[in-house]
């Protein structure tokens, strides 16, 4: 039977990092999806076996958890694993390595969505591959948290989203909505915090022309509540909450 670990190792480059040479969180996410849609393709429930059938994969959630956030580090592994589906949703994990040390480890949760109806489809239905077998919790699974609403907004700013920001979906790429959601924060804060814990909820899809608008709160010195909204509907589009080391 096939490895359902897939491994890869990842040399991070300066156009990847921030200016004190962390790895940029929107690198992070597109490493993610990188490796993700590399594995799917090879067991057989990839881009190109679901767009034959008219549908799409789609990211719903993420937990990602650091024991140490990547600074200073060029070469880290990360690790893939499905970790099967129940009727409507796929399970995915992360690790990433430096070396033979664990230094992050993340959790996920997809959807398969008809292109045209934008209906979600009956995942068990779809897919029929012995590499993606009914999901039974373990623990190596984290748990995704529930993410509070903003009650009050302390910073928030406005973004249209840009046809670079677009992906083969036709819509916002998810690693932009990181972007977009830590923006706001002072380049003080960055500088002197990073990311520890990571929960996101991507709820609608944004295209190219629309605008957006980012708000933060603050709940504790070292934890932020993040929504994008759809300027002109007033949607959220994905809620983020974030713990800083």
């Amino acid at each position: 039977m096939q490895n359902l670990v897939l491994e890869e190792n990842i040399h991070i480059k300066y156009s990847e990092m921030d200016y004190d040479t962390s790895l940029k969180p929107y690198s992070l996410l597109n490493f993610f999806q990188d490796i993700a849609s590399e594995s799917a393709e090879r067991l057989g429930f990839g881009y190109s076996f679901v767009r034959e059938r008219n549908l799409m994969w789609v990211l719903l959630k993420y937990r990602i958890e650091f024991s140490e956030y990547p600074v200073g580090i060029y070469d880290i592994k990360m690790t893939t694993q499905p970790r099967g589906y129940n009727r409507m949703f796929a399970y995915r994990n992360f690790e990433i390595f430096v070396g033979e040390k664990s230094i992050g480890k993340a959790s996920s949760i997809w959807s398969l969505v008809n292109m045209t109806t934008k209906e979600i489809a009956t995942v068990e239905n779809v897919i029929q591959n012995p590499y993606m077998p009914k999901f039974q919790k373990n623990e190596t699974d984290l748990s995704f948290a529930k993410i509070p609403a903003i009650t009050n907004v302390d910073l928030e700013k406005e973004f249209e989203v840009r046809y670079n920001d677009i992906d083969v979906n036709q819509h916002a790429n998810n690693g932009n909505y990181i972007v977009w959601a830590l923006e706001p924060l002072s380049l003080d804060f960055k500088n002197q915090h990073k990311l520890k814990v990571i929960d996101i909820v991507f709820k609608k899809e944004i295209k190219y022309g629309e605008k957006l608008i980012s708000q933060m709160q603050f709940i504790e010195d070292k934890v932020t509540l993040h929504n994008l909204k759809n300027a002109q509907t007033n949607e959220d589009l994905c809620i983020l909450r974030c713990e800083w080391a």
